[in-house]
């Protein structure tokens, strides 16, 4: 199936499965979690029916009998599969008759799938007997069409995740519309600066597990190790729902890995400090209800420049405790990227300390400004943070400076995000800053255009490579806008002289009917 494919594929199926939903009373939220649980389920059918093929070309021969011996549970799950129970089986759901419980036989399949598969045990949506019949049998339906039946390959995997998406454009999270789901563009961003290839992968703050999944992504093209030979992964989240949604993320990814339910501020479940290669997270910004009390917080190795206390004991925010984390679950050489709240890079008092004593170990490599309307359901501002502890010796004492507000490609009225050119183009940027050769393809226009040398360059209004004395003299603010400058771009086709004689014309009448009202009012008798 070719990409274009697969895109027609993931509208076609969320078209049908949203317009089943506009007939109904449900909403976004109630919608979401069961809906998911079926594209498990069908691609659970998918997983098995490969998996019995290959497996049925390896199994021995027993030399007496002459004949294969039964597949097992570890033969499915050799194969990356689960041993479906019939009953489990996504085609004998859609061919259940109108006088069969429809919902009764879901819940039992899910039932069933945890059973046989432990890492989602309790997890999976078991509510069906909440949606309308016909409703159910419909949504079956629409998974079970020949092109959903063939699929290979990843392709459910970029189903669950384009349904996520659009769940969280629906504002279908939970308290936060899409807290669950960071915008595709601002992952790749991540993942393409810090290179997770190898090792121990960490998320504290996880979500859906995207960063995961984009990470198993990179892996499939740029290694030629499976993903879970070359990572091993662990999460944790907060909210119980967004720990279901991981779990399954993984499991329709074929990603083994350990989601844990818990808070970080308080627990430390993974016990990961000083043992990670990579840490990606987009972290709840502004968190203002962390207990600068809690015995924990004040004992955490986490924390080696301390909690960001207020004049009065308390934690105004959570800002500085996560980039904190970020920065202590790294071992010697790891990498970190994380989405970070605008205002943390001019953040004042105790962060400020904080802020200057992380710049002073060296480990801050790049930070970068994006503007508005990257996120689904809020329209602020963000930066995204890079630590490197393997910071080459020439680099040191450098940070990479990039303003990419005005870099987006408009998607809709509200939604911005980086094009295919301007995320590969972003990515060479920082390659070079580290000495490498940047991986551009020919017909990339906006490289070409910033950069004709194919060299690294400061470019005013984009970006600017920074020594930590320069960072000093502006008072340890990590706001690349302050370095990079401004680029004034001008419309020569517009008439600007024209435009302000109409400006002056239109004032002119406006503060003559102000002194005309003005003289009404004096005129009015008391």
């Amino acid at each position: 199936m070719t990409q274009q494919q697969i895109k027609n594929l993931e509208k076609e199926l969320w078209d049908a499965a949203d317009e089943l939903r506009g007939n109904s009373k449900l909403t976004a939220a109630e919608y979401k979690d069961p809906l998911l649980g079926l594209v498990l389920l069908r691609f659970a059918q998918n997983r098995y029916e490969d998996a019995k093929v290959s497996i049925a070309n390896s199994l021995p021969i027993n030399p007496r009998t002459g004949k294969q011996r039964e597949a097992t549970r570890d033969d499915f799950a050799g194969a990356g599969a689960i041993l479906l129970p019939e009953k489990a089986k996504y085609e004998y759901l859609a061919s259940l008759p109108e006088s069969e419980d429809i919902a009764e036989a879901i819940n039992n399949a899910m039932k069933l799938i945890e059973a046989e598969y432990h890492d989602l045990a309790g997890i999976l949506p078991k509510s069906y007997q909440e949606f309308d019949d016909k409703l159910l049998r419909d949504l079956v339906r629409v998974f079970n069409k020949d092109a959903v039946r063939n699929a290979k390959g990843d392709v459910f995997g970029r189903i669950y995740e384009f349904f996520l998406m659009k769940f969280s454009m629906q504002g279908a999270g939970a308290q936060e519309g899409g807290e669950f789901f960071t915008p595709p563009s601002l992952v790749n961003l991540i993942v393409n600066f810090i290179q997770p290839n190898h090792g121990i992968i960490h998320d504290p703050a996880c979500g859906s597990g995207g960063m995961f999944v984009q990470t198993a992504h990179f892996i499939q093209d740029h290694e030629n190790k499976s993903v879970n030979e070359a990572i091993t992964v662990y999460g944790t989240e907060l909210k119980s729902n967004n720990t279901k949604l991981a779990k399954m993320n993984l499991a329709i990814h074929g990603i083994e890995g350990k989601i844990i339910e818990s808070n970080s501020f308080y627990t430390n479940p993974h016990n990961l400090t000083g043992k990670c290669d990579f840490v990606m997270a987009n972290p709840p910004f502004n968190v203002d209800k962390v207990d600068a009390k809690n015995k924990f917080l004040a004992e955490d190795e986490r924390l080696p420049f301390g909690a960001p206390l207020t004049g009065n004991g308390t934690v105004s925010n959570g800002n500085y405790l996560w980039m904190q984390y970020f920065h202590s679950y790294l071992n010697e050489t790891g990498r970190a990227g994380f989405v970070m709240a605008s205002s943390a890079t001019d953040a004042g008092n105790a962060e400020k300390r904080i802020r200057q004593q992380l710049i002073e170990t060296g480990d801050v490599e790049c930070i970068v400004s994006v503007g508005n309307n990257f996120f689904y359901t809020r329209s602020l501002p963000c930066h995204v943070w890079f630590y490197n502890k393997g910071k080459k010796p020439e680099n040191k004492d450098k940070i990479l400076m990039i303003d990419a507000r005005n870099t987006f490609r408009k998607v809709t009225t509200t939604i911005n995000d980086f094009s295919e050119d301007q995320l590969e183009g972003l990515t060479a940027i920082m390659a070079m800053f580290r000495g490498e050769k940047p991986e551009i393809k020919p017909d990339n226009e906006w490289f070409k255009g910033k950069f004709p040398s194919g060299k690294y360059e400061n470019i005013e209004g984009l970006c600017k490579i920074v020594d930590l004395e320069e960072v000093a003299e502006q008072d340890y603010s990590l706001t690349p806008g302050r370095y990079v400058g401004v680029v004034v771009d001008l419309d020569m086709d517009f008439d600007y002289k024209g435009r302000m004689v109409e400006i002056h014309n239109e004032l002119a009448i406006l503060n003559d009917e102000a002194n005309l009202l003005m003289k009404q009012i004096q005129g009015v008798q008391l």
